[in-house]
């Protein structure tokens, strides 16, 4: 699977790209910006591989139990680490300082943080490249409950869903309806939720475990279409896009029919061009002026037509640098923010800088990231997937006197 490590890695260093444009070359931002998103164009790629990866983890373990024990150490200690170093970085005036309403309203801004929903919470991020996260939970939510279902098949037919949705839907649905009228009610309405519906999933009572499909399901979808902070458009091809990586691996496994998921899976791309291109009047009347136009469309476009290469030259050699930047890509993704910010503080503004000087500071910029992701990886991320694994293992019933483990059917 090193094609996927050498995606997560391209993707992330066009991300770290976008977020140093501002700081070192806005020339690029003026020129580019209106005809290709670059930081788009990377989270969509993010979101295919998710897309691709993830289910199939579901279905190799063939338990929820674990499954989330493996997403929680894969995420969360990477992802706190990175809060605290932000809260601990703005708190000195290292870098541009925190949103105003994180300190409004601290406690169920942090247990907002805890969800891992709290950009569908109306909550800013600590760090602003949190937002995708939010997404990624709705996508596992979502996944997990029709695992249970039993309808985890269905991914081709549920992207097309998402896609027809957003195309049609999209722009008459409202921007963070629930956390303008009821912000800290719907923060603590969906902690509750997240965690009885989970507990509920890995109950050994059948009633139990449909009550707690039901719960998560609703949650996922509630926030999705009613509290999005990027508008209702994008929310639902975000999900679409990353239910087609799922139907794209169903298909290449062969547990999905070849010609017509495959035909849905087109549409899906198609469907989510034509909505990001609708007149921008049509955004702004529905409270939904969001960056999508041009440039969205074509960073998405991009996005699939990379994923697509990628797949068709899985089997040959990726670069070696590409796939240890998709190792790290994780702790690169979070970090890199806090390094802009930095970096803006020391080399000044980029009006009053000579290109070849911010072309060397961006040379620094990458390379601090990387070292920094290096670091993380091996000190957060890499412990706490270790520490998972224990766990994952420990939880796991004996195997029956006489029989080896992983002998007869799973």
């Amino acid at each position: 699977m090193s094609w996927l490590d050498a995606l997560r890695g391209l993707a992330a260093l066009v991300v770290v790209f976008e977020h140093s444009l501002d700081v070192l070359l806005p020339e690029v931002r003026r020129s580019a910006g209106p005809w290709f998103d670059f930081g788009r164009y990377g989270v969509f790629v993010f979101f295919l591989v998710s897309g691709y990866v993830v289910p199939f983890s579901l279905e190799r373990r063939g338990s929820v139990r674990d499954f989330w024990i493996g997403r929680f150490f894969r995420l969360y200690p990477a992802f706190l680490a990175a809060a605290a170093l932000a809260l601990a970085l703005g708190s000195t005036g290292i870098s541009w300082g925190l949103p105003a309403a994180l300190g409004d309203r601290p406690w169920t801004s942090a247990l907002a943080h805890l969800t891992m929903l709290q950009d569908l919470l109306g909550v800013p991020n600590v760090v602003n490249v949190f937002w995708t996260l939010s997404y990624e939970m709705v996508f596992y939510l979502l996944v997990t409950a029709m695992f249970l279902a039993g309808v985890h098949r269905a991914s081709a037919r549920v992207a097309l869903a998402f896609a027809v949705a957003a195309a049609m839907l999209g722009v008459a649905l409202p921007s963070a309806l629930l956390a303008t009228r009821w912000p800290g009610g719907t923060i603590l309405v969906a902690a509750l939720a997240l965690a009885g519906g989970l507990a509920a999933l890995v109950s050994r009572r059948r009633p139990v475990r449909r009550a707690g499909i039901a719960v998560v399901a609703a949650l996922a979808l509630t926030l999705l279409v009613l509290d999005s902070r990027v508008g209702g458009v994008e929310s639902l091809c975000i999900i679409a896009t990353m239910f087609a990586g799922t139907a794209v691996r169903g298909i290449q496994d062969g547990r999905l029919r070849a010609r017509p998921a495959a035909a849905m899976v087109a549409v899906v791309p198609v469907l989510s061009l034509l909505a990001g291109l609708r007149p921008p009047a049509t955004w702004t009347a529905h409270g939904n002026a969001q960056s999508l136009g041009l440039g969205w469309s074509a960073a998405v476009a991009a996005a699939w037509l990379t994923f697509l290469g990628g797949l068709a030259l899985r089997h040959r050699a990726m670069p070696r640098f590409l796939v240890w930047a998709g190792l790290v890509s994780y702790s690169v993704y979070l970090l890199h923010p806090l390094v802009v910010q930095a970096v803006w503080r020391v080399a000044g503004e980029p009006g009053e800088t000579p290109v070849a000087v911010r072309l060397l500071w961006e040379a620094v910029l990458l390379a601090a990231v990387l070292g920094a992701a290096a670091l993380a990886h091996r000190y957060v991320e890499m412990p706490a997937q270790r520490l998972g694994r224990r766990l994952t293992r420990a939880g796991r019933p004996a195997p029956a006197p006489g029989r080896q483990p992983g002998s007869g059917a799973a």
